[in-house]
């Protein structure tokens, strides 16, 4: 099977559905191929229970679809769930599932992108060629567990956090969380709350705010520098948590909203879990693309490769940054198409 077409996007997660959306509304054929059997399947089969949007909801509406007046400030997983089915299906957006993609190539006399995908229901490989490839399969699409030593002799239980559901089948057990990053803190808090006997092992020093304080600090840099707002913010955290070097937690030098904008690294947001490390509830151990399939480009212009590559979703800056990234890869796309 061979097909044409103008534009073909990779993966159907937010990023992939948002720039297919944008080019619907600008009346450019697209097709978006997507390995599993639906679309934003992260947040449809490996989000856990208690998992919210870490962010302001007007910080992670995708484009041209606000979140609706009536949801909460930080919108939980099923609500995000439910507002993807309504933007996939306001905006008339049709992934083809089970399409594994397995080769892509640049037909330099043609000057077209070549992409092969096995359909996996069908066991057939199918061709898909077109003059712009956008790449969305995201920062987070595959879960990694290192290769500890011992691990592979360790009779429990070792689970990635995207297998993570809830903690309801580990009360009264032992849990060991590793990293100390937004999913790895929430579980851990979960866990806490499900009746585990948990403990956290933070490796790297990271900065601890509150939804509250990031919130605050994502409008003020709209004002100010960004240095301004890094002093502003670690004062009020500081006051708010005091020294949390004595529990394992050390705070980054750089600011968080530098490391952020530079790094790409997140701010670890509080939902409760620090007061539980605080009396010992939660027991701290503290202690476009290159080689690692990142883009070469640094934001804001990472977005954008050579012969009509493309890649959304890999800005480290959240929903937000997918909406940003799919907007300007689809006007960009119509400018070269309609030559406007």
């Amino acid at each position: 099977m061979k097909q044409e077409t103008v534009v073909v996007i990779v993966g159907a997660g937010p990023a992939g559905i948002a720039t297919s959306a944008c080019l619907n509304l600008l009346s450019i054929p697209n097709i978006v191929l997507e390995r599993e059997d639906c679309y934003a399947s992260l947040w449809q089969k490996k989000a856990y229970d208690r998992l919210k949007l870490h962010l302001a909801k007007n910080f992670c509406q995708l484009p041209h679809m606000p979140f609706p007046l009536s949801a909460p400030t930080f919108v939980p997983k099923n609500m995000f769930v439910q507002y993807l089915q309504n933007y996939v299906y306001h905006y008339n957006v049709d992934p083809l599932y089970q399409r594994s993609v397995e080769s892509v190539w640049y037909d330099r006399i043609e000057q077209k992108w070549v992409v092969t995908a096995k359909n996996r229901v069908l066991g057939l490989v199918e061709e898909y060629v077109c003059e712009f490839l956008v790449v969305a399969t995201g920062e987070n699409s595959e879960g990694f567990i290192p290769n500890v030593y011992g691990l592979d002799t360790f009779k429990g239980l070792v689970i990635h956090s995207s297998e993570y559901e809830n903690g309801k089948k580990f009360r009264n057990k032992d849990v060991l969380v590793v990293g100390a990053g937004n999913s790895g803190m929430e579980i851990a808090y979960d866990l806490y709350n499900w009746g585990a006997q948990t403990s956290i092992v933070v490796r790297s020093p990271v900065h601890v705010l509150t939804k509250e304080l990031v919130q605050l600090g994502m409008y003020l840099l709209k004002y100010i520098p960004c240095t301004f707002v890094d002093k502003m913010v670690l004062m009020l955290s500081k006051f708010l948590y005091g020294d949390l070097g004595g529990y394992g937690i050390q705070r980054t030098f750089k600011g968080p909203f530098w490391l952020k904008q530079e790094t790409g690294r997140s701010p670890v947001i509080d939902v409760g879990t620090v007061s539980k490390i605080k009396t010992r509830d939660i027991k701290d151990d503290g202690g476009l693309f290159n080689e690692n399939g990142m883009p070469k480009h640094k934001s804001p212009n990472h977005w954008k490769g050579e012969n009509g590559l493309y890649c959304v979703g890999f800005a480290s800056a959240g929903l937000f940054g997918i909406s940003n990234d799919a907007k300007n890869i689809a006007n960009d796309i119509s400018q070269i198409v309609h030559g406007n």
